[in-house]
């Protein structure tokens, strides 16, 4: 079983069509798919082909309405605040950003984030896809000094310790990894990241970051 991870596409859909022609058996889309919630239904002309197969979490630029609304008319999987178990490994995400200068649609306070986060608490081996990084890692590094991540995001990886973290949100940190405890994490982009289950058990497999097609 194959995942492909990808966000921050902003209505780039030369590069959506190319990952939506990576072959993988679940597709996920961590949020900022376009920019301020604008071109939607062009987006999902791209991905419709394989709509029950797409899972979809909104970034800063959507709001959980406007994904719950998308994925409704489209046939696309609302993800946002959910979980599925695969072959035993569970996957969960959540979307939205830390609060930005900007206002954007999709934007949670610190304690929001906490009791989100909270419904994932105890799932292991545990794969999280969420929008927003970590504060403080190089996943949310927009230069020197500059992070805009989330505290609680940084705390709940090092207490539950998933597997995997994948997230986007920070444009100049795509393609950053960065090994917290036993948690591989990493800002995909819209690289994306295509992970296969089967490599979700102790010890964790770190294949390399990116798939083939546009890197």
């Amino acid at each position: 079983m194959k995942i492909l991870v990808f966000s921050d596409i902003h209505s780039d859909l030369k590069r959506l069509a190319e990952l939506m022609s990576t072959e993988a058996d679940l597709y996920f889309v961590a949020g900022d798919l376009v920019s301020w919630a604008r071109g939607l239904d062009k987006a999902a002309e791209v991905m419709k082909s394989k709509a029950d197969r797409v899972y979809v979490i909104p970034g800063n630029h959507e709001s959980p309405a406007d994904v719950v609304a998308f994925c409704s008319k489209h046939g696309f999987r609302d993800f946002h605040g959910q979980s599925i178990e695969i072959g035993g490994v569970h996957i969960a995400g959540l979307g939205c950003s830390s609060p930005t200068p900007f206002n954007t649609p999709g934007e949670y306070s610190e304690t929001q984030f906490v009791e989100k986060l909270a419904a994932f608490s105890g799932k292991s081996p545990l794969v999280m896809i969420c929008h927003c990084p970590p504060k403080g890692t190089k996943l949310d590094r927009a230069g020197e000094r500059l992070h805009f991540g989330s505290t609680a995001m940084k705390e709940f990886i090092e207490r539950e310790q998933p597997a995997y973290f994948f997230c986007g949100h920070i444009h100049e940190a795509e393609g950053a990894v960065e090994t917290i405890g036993a948690t591989t994490a990493m800002n995909v982009g819209k690289r994306g990241y295509l992970l296969d289950l089967g490599g979700v058990r102790p010890p964790f497999q770190v294949p390399g970051l990116g798939v083939s097609g546009g890197q």
